[in-house]
């Protein structure tokens, strides 16, 4: 008598995040259906299982009938997508409130036993930033429709494929000075892995319901994040904090030219709902669960950041070669 895997739908499984979790879901012997608007753009996806394992497949959680289908004979799902536009029609509103509801709603209606959200840290509805009160209402409403289910707030979020330690090193490469807003706000960096750990964990039932607030071991303020990639890369770069109302002041401008060409220039240079997150440090709270309750040991950054930054150094791979080179002649 044959038995057939289980099966995980992962929204957004070929995003930064999603695609360490489908790696795992396939190792831990499961077929993955990995949902996506574009999956000509997701055919990598395939290589982390066997044959057939893990398949892209089309959809948007922005229709029901999409959701509806990606759901069907799912024994979990895990919902990775999210969003920094505020506008468009992937919006905060269309992304994680309403698209976190219908995945809530039509996974419950498939009869999916494990869901896994994937929230962020600082979701409050009464937050000043757009982008926090939509990641809490987008929670409510996933609590409402699937009363067991896993929602995973992460803090900022590290690793190869990043856009935060990425970014700063590529502006260091070209740029000799770097503008910082909020340098003295707070993060807690967490491995991407450790969060696809965690989100396994809910998809298998090992973790029991609620929230669970996930950050690394090292808390540090922007500021002194961007000097540890600096040494990292090694470069020297002087770093300029930018004033709120500057920055502010900044973000109108860039965000007035987005409505005005009506989407043709995308703002990913800094949005106003950007500074309001700014204003607030991105650490887990002192009785929010995390992984402690996971049993799971967050990695440190220094254990990772030279892996994937060594590339912007001067010599790239070669540092170390060059260096010692260099010591010989002299």
């Amino acid at each position: 008598m044959s038995h057939t895997p289980k099966l995980v739908t992962i929204f957004g499984g070929s995003g930064f995040v999603g695609r360490y979790i489908a790696r795992r879901m396939a190792k831990e012997g499961w077929r993955v259906r990995v949902a996506v608007r574009r999956p000509n753009e997701a055919i990598f996806v395939k290589t982390y299982g066997t044959v057939g394992q893990v398949e892209p497949v089309l959809a948007n959680i922005r229709n029901d009938a999409s959701v509806q289908a990606a759901c069907a004979g799912a024994d979990a799902v895990v919902n990775c997508v999210g969003t920094f536009d505020k506008g468009g029609r992937n919006n905060f509103n269309a992304i994680q409130v309403e698209g976190a509801e219908r995945v809530a709603q039509k996974a419950k209606a498939a009869g999916v036993k494990h869901l896994v959200h994937i929230s962020a840290i600082g979701a409050d509805k009464n937050a000043a930033s757009a982008y926090a009160r939509t990641k809490a209402a987008g929670e409510a409403l996933v609590k409402q429709a699937f009363h067991n289910a896993v929602i995973l707030r992460p803090s900022v979020v590290f690793g190869t494929e990043d856009n935060f330690f990425n970014r700063f090193a590529k502006m260091a490469n070209i740029t000799p000075v770097i503008p910082l807003v909020g340098g003295g706000s707070k993060f807690q960096p967490v491995y991407v892995d450790d969060v696809a750990k965690a989100a396994v964990m809910g998809a298998l039932g090992q973790a029991p319901a609620g929230v669970y607030e996930l950050g690394g071991p090292d808390i540090e303020t922007f500021s002194a994040l961007v000097d540890r990639m600096l040494v990292c890369i090694r470069r020297r770069r002087l770093k300029v904090n930018v004033p709120f109302f500057a920055a502010s002041l900044k973000a109108k401008a860039l965000d007035m030219v987005f409505a005005m060409t009506m989407g043709l220039f995308k703002n990913t240079i800094l949005t106003a709902d950007q500074v309001q997150q700014l204003r607030s440090d991105n650490v887990v709270a002192s009785r929010a669960k995390g992984f402690a309750k996971l049993g799971i040991e967050p990695v440190a950054m220094d254990a990772v950041l030279d892996s994937y930054l060594y590339s912007y150094r001067p010599y790239g791979q070669y540092a170390e070669l060059t260096e010692s080179g260099k010591n010989l002649s002299t």
